[in-house]
């Protein structure tokens, strides 16, 4: 999944990036808001952390212009102002959550990745398609029940197909939010990937959760069960 971080305080911007890199996001950065409210525009992002004292262009006016533009990239606003009318005045403007700092980080990310379960449709941290679980938290999977060993790009690749279950997703769409810059962009490392994922949730091929669809990418075929 790939993120959008809207951060003029450099250290916690870099700290935000390194945290959440580590957690197993791609990330993207920007110092103040013409430049972020560009990369939310121009980048395929699942979710942005936009704080509001922005220099060139608020926070607000970041959100504002955004939603003036259809876009319904999940939000979350992480900011110094404490007064009740900054938040009002946020989630007017169409962010969809809010946070003060300083913040514990474990809390940012469970926001987050609350934002973009709703965004997918799901209501439950637990992404179920019989016999595959999903725990979001946990960023563990089991396959009727036993627990399955994935690797961090395994895991965000399954991630991203059971969020968006039934749907398209392109190969540029995978990679887009896997990497950073161009880095693994070429050649058949995806192809891998999805290979071995197959290989460990259905190694007897009884079940074909991933389907290819030629010439456009994958489908999650299995129907939300949870």
């Amino acid at each position: 999944m790939r993120i959008l971080v809207i951060e003029d305080e450099a250290s916690l911007r870099e700290s935000l990036a390194r945290r959440l890199a580590e957690a197993g996001y791609s990330v993207d950065t920007a110092a103040e808001g013409e430049e972020g409210l560009y990369a939310a525009i121009e980048h395929p992002l699942d979710a942005a952390i936009v704080d509001l004292g922005l220099p060139k262009l608020s926070g607000f006016d970041v959100i504002r212009t955004l939603r003036s533009r259809r876009s319904t990239l999940p939000v979350l606003v992480l900011t110094a102002r404490k007064h009740w009318s900054d938040t009002v005045q946020a989630l007017q403007a169409g962010a969809d959550d809010y946070m003060h700092k300083p913040c514990n980080f474990h809390e940012l990310v469970a926001r987050i990745q609350a934002l973009m379960r709703r965004h997918g449709g799901w209501a439950s941290s637990e992404l179920v398609c019989e016999p595959i679980a999903l725990n979001l938290a946990e960023r563990s999977v089991r396959v009727a029940g036993v627990p399955v060993d994935l690797t961090t790009f395994e895991y965000n690749v399954l991630e991203y197909l059971m969020l968006h279950a039934g749907q398209i997703v392109t190969k540029s769409e995978l990679r887009d939010r896997l990497y950073d810059g161009d880095e693994g962009s070429e050649g058949n490392v995806l192809d891998v990937l999805i290979l071995r994922l197959r290989r460990k949730l259905d190694p007897d091929g009884r079940i074909d959760p991933i389907q290819t669809v030629r010439g456009m990418g994958y489908r999650w075929r299995l129907p939300r069960t949870g």
